[in-house]
């Protein structure tokens, strides 16, 4: 997306909503969800509303910023972050052994980055799943224009609950730091699990805290929960806690690497685009922090005139604190957007 798209694309996502309640009520999500069910009379919080309202909100500047593949990947030298992403999906690709004709699941799938280098590399019919109307459209469109509509499939609703595909109907699945958003790990990959052939490979990539988080430490604390409200996460699990749900739901675990760590590939800081400017390009402009905080008061401005819809500043706001947890959460090295799993249902 360039920039010039965005105001439009910004509007009609919003399309004249009073985003600076929106806002305040994401900004407020993690108390709702903290009162239910503790004596305050609250039973109806929704996790999965307050994961679409994130992605509604923020899912346009996120684009502009990060590319159509919404997820990090290990950088290397002399590669822009859509190389690196790229790179990134191809391993995927080669660790699912995918082939020509094969049915895939995509967990979670945005706007279908990942799921149109994977239909047009491997040649597979991909189902992408996704509880967001908003990411869903553009995924269609988005296929379309890249000539692959006749490959790909979408269905509307939460991955917690996907009743309508049948038992074991999938070859291969993936989740693409989606799962991560699950207020119930082990139930979201045992319904993945029955959804999936005996005998199917799952790849996964998860947000954790890492062996280095310190739960009696109040500066990891405060970026764990920075983290969770700024993302939606309703809680962020340990990497050996994915290893137990995945088992929980049956699979067997065959690999699980946090590719963040230099010891597995990563020759730079995954967090490196929102620390520092690394590519000339308009879209690298809102990744770095003087970058961001520039965009904060343009968008304002913006918004004032009208350009943008009203309440815009405050949605970059929220974008701005969010990327700095993320780089205090790889600075201190408790947290990991890049723990990488390889499961396979038994035969």
């Amino acid at each position: 997306m360039q920039l010039r798209e965005l105001p439009g694309k910004m509007k009609a996502a919003l399309r004249g909503s009073d985003v600076p309640a929106r806002v305040r009520r994401f900004d407020g999500w993690i108390e709702r969800a903290s009162s239910e069910g503790a004596g305050s009379g609250l039973t109806d919080y929704d996790h999965a509303e307050t994961v679409r309202e994130y992605y509604d909100l923020c899912g346009d500047l996120m684009v502009f910023g990060w590319g159509e593949s919404l997820h990090f990947a290990p950088l290397s030298p002399n590669e822009n972050l859509e190389d690196s992403q790229v790179r990134h999906q191809r391993l995927m690709i080669d660790k699912l052994q995918l082939q020509q004709g094969m049915k895939v699941i995509d967990v979670g799938c945005g706007i279908g980055g990942p799921m149109r280098r994977v239909v047009r590399e491997a040649g597979v019919r991909v189902l992408g799943v996704n509880n967001n109307e908003i990411q869903l459209e553009r995924a269609r469109v988005l296929n379309a224009e890249a000539g692959l509509a006749s490959m790909t499939d979408f269905l509307a609703c939460s991955f917690m609950d996907m009743d309508s595909i049948p038992d074991g109907d999938f070859d291969r699945g993936y989740a693409i730091e989606s799962t991560c958003h699950a207020p119930d790990k082990a139930a979201a990959f045992a319904e993945i699990y029955r959804v999936l052939k005996p005998g199917a490979l799952f790849w996964g990539q998860e947000m954790c805290m890492t062996d280095r988080f310190d739960p009696a430490d109040n500066r990891h604390l405060t970026i764990k929960k920075d983290l969770e409200h700024g993302i939606a996460l309703k809680d962020i699990a340990t990497t050996g806690e994915v290893d137990r749900a995945l088992e929980a739901a049956g699979f067997q675990v065959i690999e699980g690497v946090d590719r963040a760590d230099s010891e597995n590939g990563a020759v730079i800081p995954w967090y490196r685009p929102m620390e520092a400017r690394t590519e000339i390009l308009d879209r690298s402009l809102i990744r770095f922090p003087l970058g961001r905080k520039a965009f904060v008061g343009v968008f304002r401005l913006a918004a004032a005139l009208g350009v943008l819809p009203k309440g815009s500043g405050d949605i970059a706001r929220l974008m701005d604190n969010t990327a700095e947890a993320y780089v205090a959460g790889g600075r201190t090295g408790v947290f990991t957007p890049l723990y990488c799993f390889l499961a396979r249902k038994p035969l």
